[in-house]
């Protein structure tokens, strides 16, 4: 069974957000786009405010240079089938020839909308990066989803993806238990409420210049290519 949100933004198209201190609009390709200013407050009117921790903050440790020119900001949930897509047909390819060649940094952020399983697949996330092993651990993750609240992300697989990628499990069980990472969770789900996103997964490229683009759904390599492309040019 497929969670109706993940179907949505699943095959929903790339689209542009503005979002600017002084609520001014830039055009490019017809759509409009997001620029962060200096000050951490991109949005001062409203009941929310928008700011460069929304992006940066409550989410994984950054996968690639720090310093790269581009961040790739992933809100996901580990029971998404649109996220397991892009994790396999497009992910590897925008790791080997952006990430890994310095020109783009990685963040993934939780929004666990699905289900229990959902919540405890990313907390089991945090408790590998505890150990240094976050990124091992998200991937194992995706390699063994088979479904939405079907039982995959059960307490004893959990535990065994733990093994996999070499944790120590008591330490991995204690903060499992312990319920360690509750807040990173929910202060993550905040953000994505805070951006207006109503379904996983879904992407923010931050360029060199702090304008930001956002992509919904699990769209082809070469959108992402366009764009980062696009934002290396300037």
């Amino acid at each position: 069974m497929i969670h109706a949100p993940s179907l949505a933004i699943g095959a929903g198209i790339v689209s542009i957000a503005i979002i600017v201190t002084f609520l001014a609009f830039d055009i490019v390709n017809n759509e409009p786009e997001l620029t962060i200013e200096p000050t951490p407050i991109i949005q001062e009117s409203g009941p929310t405010k928008i700011t460069a921790n929304t992006f940066m903050k409550n989410g994984s440790p950054i996968l690639g240079d720090a310093n790269a020119p581009i961040t790739l900001v992933e809100f996901g949930d580990y029971q998404c089938f649109f996220c397991n897509k892009f994790f396999h047909e497009t992910e590897d390819a925008l790791l080997k020839n952006y990430v890994e060649t310095g020109k783009v940094k990685v963040i993934f952020k939780d929004f666990t909308i699905i289900g229990a399983d959902s919540i405890t697949a990313a907390h089991a996330a945090h408790c590998a990066d505890d150990q240094g092993k976050f990124w091992e651990y998200h991937d194992t993750l995706y390699d063994h989803w088979t479904g939405e609240n079907n039982g995959w992300a059960s307490s004893e697989n959990l535990l065994q993806f733990a093994g996999n990628v070499g944790l120590d499990i008591d330490e991995f069980s204690n903060c499992m238990l312990d319920s360690k990472h509750t807040s990173i969770i929910a202060n993550s789900n905040q953000d994505a409420k805070d951006l207006g996103l109503t379904g996983t997964p879904a992407f923010f490229i931050i360029g060199p210049d702090n304008k930001i683009t956002k992509i919904g759904g699990a769209q082809p390599y070469d959108v992402f290519e366009r764009i980062f492309n696009s934002e290396l040019e300037k």
